[in-house]
């Protein structure tokens, strides 16, 4: 998904303010104010990159005279000390936009590698790897860029876009169908439900729900399910998923897999700023 000027610059400033304050003391107190130069972003490990739009409109919110240049494209894998961008101009703005640009692309470029690492884990299989809502508070957007910019799919963005009846949706409705019910009335939004039981499952097949959570199924189940939806529902696995079993959960048949980790547990990529 492509992230709004206006979003980048919003994020640069709000990340700016908490890390600059009254000023850059070190700075302003070493880098004489008339100093230009240049600096060179460095990926110091293997990865994903992600992360280059927000990192220059940090540097430019320090300064609009700073020159940035990409010297890899967004999405591009690269190997441990690949310089990734390059920025220029006022010494001073260099070194206080710092660590706020690397900070969004340190962590940007470890959601898009995680992702890719799961992607990778399950080629061939058929199944996608989708995202969910455990992000960082403000950062939504972004960490969904590096999702998609990983190899992997967005779920819903907020709680306006998708329905997705949970298991508290469901104890206030009182069932799965009065659920699905009354999202008919009020939506016409495909209706997803989120089902532990294969009883769960059948109960949501009947009342015509489009796609179907299958929350913490092991591999035995979730096969028993597909075989039950017959593909009447979109199929989504989701819950206890890691690295190491995420094929075998892609190779039950399911149609997606949604993975929490992308965003809430990913590490960030180690990157530094080295002046040229």
């Amino acid at each position: 998904m492509a992230v709004a000027v206006d979003m980048l610059e919003r994020v640069a400033f709000a990340a700016l303010a908490e890390d600059l304050g009254d000023g850059d003391v070190t700075t302003e107190a070493t880098v004489d104010a008339d100093a230009t130069g240049g600096a060179d972003l460095v990926v110091k490990e293997p990865g994903v990159v992600c992360g280059l739009a927000v990192a220059e409109a940090v540097f430019r919110a320090v300064d609009p005279e700073l020159r940035f240049e990409r010297l890899v494209e967004e999405g591009a894998s690269v190997a441990a000390g690949t310089a990734v961008a390059r920025v220029a101009g006022p010494e001073r703005a260099i070194l206080t936009g710092e660590r706020t640009a690397l900070n969004f692309l340190a962590r940007l470029s470890g959601i898009a590698t995680l992702t890719r690492r799961y992607v990778d884990a399950v080629d061939g299989t058929g199944a996608a790897i989708l995202d969910t809502r455990k992000t960082t508070p403000g950062l939504r957007a972004l960490e969904k860029h590096a999702v998609a910019t990983g190899g992997g799919r967005n779920h819903r963005f907020g709680l306006d876009d998708g329905v997705l009846v949970k298991d508290n949706h469901l104890r206030a409705a009182g069932s799965v169908a009065s659920a699905v019910e009354r999202l008919r009335a009020a939506t016409p939004l495909p209706i997803e439900v989120e089902c532990d039981t294969l009883e769960q499952v059948s109960e949501a097949l009947a009342a015509g729900a489009e796609a179907i959570l299958l929350d913490n199924m092991i591999p035995d189940q979730l096969r028993a399910a597909v075989a039950l939806a017959r593909g009447r529902a979109r199929l989504e696995a989701s819950g206890g998923v890691t690295l190491e079993n995420v094929r075998d959960v892609a190779e039950t048949g399911v149609d997606e897999i949604s993975v929490g980790a992308l965003t809430h547990s990913a590490r960030s990529l180690d990157v530094s700023l080295e002046l040229t």
